[in-house]
């Protein structure tokens, strides 16, 4: 995998810049030194010709024919005389006769297909001679007769010129190319990052404005500038910002009004059915003295307004959550004893296997009448939905972290139904159509647990039965910041 700092666009951007230019000037450059050394080439070819014949043309007539070996000498001699520099060395063969501008030159210039060319046309011929380290221009033509026919006179003349100078020129081509090509990369990746600076602003601002709209700024908006692509997506993401923020608002304003419903609702039916629990206590009293089909007719009236009162009462507590009104009234206090009232006050305690600590073993900020409602519920689920016997542990993980485990030994809880216990008003046992419960028991002890700042989880026991797990924080510090007193 690339390194991250090799991932992001302003690289992505400066690379694809200096590649192309370095591109662009190498094969720049290639043209203009391939156009170059053909030129210094060709001029100092022709220029070398032209001299060559110019020489041959005063010198020819003063040849006597047939020519002898000292008069081809002389004649080679002066030919290889016409560059001042005495660069050139000559070589002219008549027939058999093959003399040279220095007796001792071995004249290997001289290519077997060249003295063919001659041999075969009168045109002047030229060959490129690599030779050592350095090239050399290797010209042969044929001397002619002054007349009509331009007849050949048989005198053949092989002229070698070094071609230094030339090489010098063309090494100072390739220095003058290679200093050009770092100023053109270094203002490439000039360019490159005045490029990237404008592409990188509006992606820059578009990725905060994500940013900011992803912790709930939904007015977040961008400024658009131009009619190019960015501004495209620009006025397209302020466009959907838009639509975001209002179908948010809707929600919300449907949301609030569901719980405003479910808190009036429920504030409503307190009135009434704190009448109805009183007069069914009195029903209950008298329920001795009745006819048994009419006793039962009252006290199955008594159970169902207890049910409701539970019910209303459970939905008035969870309307507070999600209003997020629920306060947390914090004390110090053993939360060893706290779990003991809790079975105490319920009847609990021959019903329930108590594995607590010794007083003072265990001791945090907690909410007491919170705790009190997340073991009451915990365990009031066991004893109904589960089967004995019903253990509660409480230990403590950390100096800071608090564990309470309330176990069961019935037949656990299904797969399929793990990840929903905690949701509202979902009951486990599909065939049971009516239970005690409300289906908002364990919803609202996770909420309670949350505003702790702790968790809890539900899980089978591998012998069986099911466990519910609840990790609370004993520091004050350890509680979420939205948690106040």
């Amino acid at each position: 995998m690339r390194p991250p700092q090799l991932r992001g666009l302003r690289v992505r951007l400066v690379v694809a810049f200096a590649l192309v230019a370095a591109l662009t000037a190498a094969t720049t450059g290639a043209l203009t030194f391939r156009e170059a050394r053909t030129a210094v080439l060709q001029q100092s070819q022709d220029a070398v010709i032209k001299q060559l014949r110019a020489q041959l043309d005063r010198l020819a007539p003063e040849l006597a024919f047939p020519p002898g070996e000292s008069a081809l000498r002389r004649f080679a001699a002066e030919v290889a005389a016409a560059e001042p520099a005495g660069t050139w060395r000559v070589l002219v063969a008549y027939g058999d006769l093959s003399v040279k501008s220095a007796v001792d030159d071995p004249f290997e210039e001289l290519t077997p297909a060249l003295r063919e060319a001659v041999n075969s046309s009168r045109a002047t011929v030229f060959q490129r001679v690599r030779s050592g380290d350095h090239t050399a221009l290797v010209v042969g033509m044929t001397v002619t007769f002054a007349t009509p026919d331009m007849a050949a006179s048989g005198v053949q003349v092989f002229l070698t010129v070094p071609q230094t100078a030339e090489a010098a020129s063309v090494d100072a081509l390739v220095t003058a190319v290679e200093r050009a090509t770092l100023p053109a990369l270094g203002l490439a990746v000039l360019l490159a990052l005045l490029a990237a600076r404008g592409v990188l602003r509006p992606v820059r601002a578009l990725r905060h404005a994500t940013r900011r709209i992803a912790e709930g700024r939904l007015d977040t908006r961008l400024a658009v500038d131009g009619s190019d692509e960015l501004a495209d997506l620009s006025h397209t993401f302020n466009e959907t910002a838009a639509a975001l923020e209002a179908s948010v608002a809707e929600l919300r304003g449907m949301e609030a009004r569901a719980r405003r419903f479910a808190a009036d609702v429920s504030h409503e039916l307190r009135t009434p059915l704190a009448a109805m629990s009183a007069v069914t206590d009195v029903l209950d009293e008298d329920a001795a003295r009745l006819d048994p089909d009419t006793a039962t007719a009252v006290r199955l009236i008594s159970e169902e307004t207890v049910k409701l009162a539970r019910l209303v009462d459970d939905l008035m507590e969870i309307s507070r959550f999600d209003a997020g009104a629920a306060v947390l009234h914090l004390d110090e206090i053993d939360l060893a004893e706290s779990l003991r009232r809790t079975l105490a006050a319920r009847a609990w305690t021959d019903q329930v296997d108590a594995d607590l600590p010794p007083p003072d073993a265990v001791r945090g900020c907690v909410d007491p009448r919170r705790l009190d409602v997340i073991v009451a519920n915990l365990v009031g689920n066991a004893l109904r939905h589960g089967a004995r016997p019903v253990r509660l542990r409480l230990y403590g993980r950390t100096e800071s972290l608090a564990v309470i485990e309330v176990l069961d030994s019935g037949p656990g809880i299904p797969d399929s139904v793990l990840p929903h216990v905690f949701e509202r008003f979902y009951k486990s046992d599909a065939a049971r159509t009516r239970t005690e419960g409300s289906g908002l028991g364990l919803a609202i002890t996770a909420e309670n647990v949350r505003v702790h700042g702790g968790t809890v989880r539900a899980a089978n026991r591998p012998e069986r039965g099911a466990v519910f797990t609840v990790e609370l924080p004993l520091r004050r510090d350890a509680l979420p910041p939205e948690s106040g007193e």
